[in-house]
């Protein structure tokens, strides 16, 4: 192809990449589940305002988190959904947290936790956010500095978010379930050896990329294997290298909005309300635009792990901590999602897999 049509192709493809990264998607989420969302993770920050605990707070907003995993099923279906993802989320914490203690099984008890899960989510056929919350809160927990004798406390802390978002639901869905009608559980067969290869893969490369951030000394460093994770799963080779590029524009645009944020000198209460704000914004466009919902995820994570300082550590330091977590975990996700989606490699574990697994 002469130079003049590689370049025309390549304008091309960067006006349809455009496009795409800025179409907004058809959503038929009813508006009051990013409210309800918003208020379940937003409550314990604002129990926490309340008793001057901002740090138990974002521990049982972590919890929280488990209101996105409400499918739109049936409501038994959607409680025992939620129960599960609740204990769920509770082990991968404990687990998460006990690795602080030794150091030196960070990496390989993230690594067991991204396999078990991943496996257990596709085996399950969660929807989104799959495993990411599972995985993120096992992450934050390792770098979570409490004594042994507190561990109970903190994971109990947890626990009670994750029940709150449970009772939230459970009133949100009698509500939504007059409004809309539920859509059946997923049923389609999942191939185990494509799901066992797949959580192998998935898991050494956010383990990998958690063992590259500490050897980098990086500082919270378990933003990079959850940006690795967000990478690497995703859905096709194409998207494997769109989506870092959305997450980093997205990220880029988002820094700036946080660094306005941190320049106001907030208090307890006004940082809960923000984050609050930001939740329901999140909620509202990662349906319709991952990029557009990218640049208030960005504030909304880097307020959730400052929340318990209120900001003591330099808005400069935490703007560049977090660039360069994005951009290696991005790196390390591309370099998973290549061999995730290598023919060869699947092919070769198929056939090592069936000495050992059924195939559904």
């Amino acid at each position: 192809m002469p130079p003049r049509h590689r370049w025309q192709a390549f304008q091309q493809l960067l006006r349809e990449e455009l496009a795409q990264a800025t179409r907004l998607a058809p959503s038929t989420r009813l508006w009051e589940m990013p409210v309800a969302a918003a208020l379940a993770s937003a409550l314990p920050l604002l129990i926490g305002a309340w008793f001057q605990r901002m740090d138990l707070g974002m521990v049982a907003s972590l919890g929280a988190l488990v209101f996105l995993y409400m499918p739109n099923t049936a409501l038994m279906h959607r409680m025992l959904t939620l129960m599960v993802c609740a204990s769920g989320m509770t082990a991968c914490f404990t687990l998460g947290i006990l690795s602080h203690l030794v150091p030196a099984l960070m990496m390989p008890v993230l690594i067991f936790i991204t396999v078990l899960v991943t496996a257990l989510c596709r085996l399950g056929r969660v929807g989104p956010p799959g495993n990411l919350f599972f995985i993120m809160t096992a992450a934050i927990g390792a770098y979570t500095p409490v004594p042994l004798a507190a561990i109970p406390q903190m994971v109990g802390l947890l626990a009670m978010g994750a029940l709150l978002a449970c009772l939230m639901a459970f009133f949100y869905s009698v509500y939504a379930l007059r409004r809309q009608p539920p859509v059946p559980p997923p049923s389609q067969p999942v191939d185990l050896h494509q799901t066992a290869f797949e959580a192998l893969v998935i898991g050494t490369f956010v383990g990998a990329s958690l063992a590259l951030a500490q050897l980098l000394q990086l500082p919270k460093a378990y933003w990079v294997p959850v940006s690795c994770l967000a990478i690497i799963q995703a859905p096709s080779l194409r998207a494997i290298w769109v989506k870092p590029i959305h997450r980093l524009v997205g990220t880029a645009i988002g820094l700036v909005v946080a660094w306005g944020l941190l320049l106001v000198q907030m208090d307890a209460w006004t940082m809960a309300f923000t984050m609050m704000g930001l939740t329901f914004l999140i909620e509202t466009l990662i349906v319709r635009n991952y990029t557009f919902a990218a640049v208030f995820i960005t504030p909304l994570t880097i307020l959730l792990a400052e929340a318990a300082t209120l900001m003591q550590t330099s808005p400069s330091l935490v703007m560049q901590a977090r660039l360069i977590d994005t951009v290696l975990g991005c790196a390390m996700g591309v370099a998973g999602g290549l061999c995730l989606h290598n023919a060869a490699l699947r092919a070769r574990a198929d056939r090592l897999f069936s000495h050992w697994l059924p195939r559904a």
